[in-house]
């Protein structure tokens, strides 16, 4: 397996930045109507230069697989997916919406206090995520890691939980974004 994924490529010059290299002696107003007005006019000749940057300069996304790669595929993925997970884990910004159904009994949100605002997320929310988190990483290292089998019950309640941490991964595969 060859992998090579370079950098996101940004090729976006927003028309205000060039409206406020334009006007550089003073702050502009984001809503005044001259400044709406050019921003407007120069808006589709910033999509132009974007289009041709990317078509110059493309983000390079190149995938080989052999045959071999797929002969145990899901120890192959977790070896890529657990460093992932942990490098998400270490810089993530923000969480997601995650169901209280997902999340042992401390960490719904309604074990926590009252919300002040309809629109305030609870204080668990982010205990949450980090939970969800903590249950994938926990999974792919087990999914790594030679099992020993002599204590057939401490076996079989790893293998729920890891099976409860890729069930996880699945659900919140769309969330794991920084």
């Amino acid at each position: 397996m060859k992998v090579y994924i370079s950098k996101y490529r940004d090729h976006w010059i927003s028309p205000y930045t060039i409206l406020e290299k334009v006007f550089f002696w003073r702050e502009i107003d984001y809503d005044e109507p001259k400044i709406d007005k050019w921003a407007d006019r120069l808006s589709p000749l910033c999509v132009g230069v974007k289009n041709l940057l990317n078509l110059i300069h493309p983000r390079i996304v190149y995938v080989k697989i052999d045959q071999f790669d797929v002969w145990d595929m899901d120890t192959t993925l977790a070896h890529i997916i657990l460093p992932m997970l942990k490098q998400l884990n270490k810089v993530k910004h923000g969480a997601p919406i995650v169901y209280d159904e997902d999340v042992p009994e401390e960490l719904k949100s309604t074990s926590a206090p009252p919300k002040e605002d309809v629109w305030d997320v609870d204080t668990n929310h982010f205990k949450r995520w980090d939970w969800v988190m903590n249950e994938m990483i926990w999974a792919f290292e087990y999914k790594l890691k030679d099992t020993d089998l002599d204590d057939i019950d401490i076996w079989e309640a790893n293998l729920v939980r890891a099976k409860n941490g890729f069930r996880l991964f699945g659900k919140y595969y769309e969330a794991l974004w920084d």
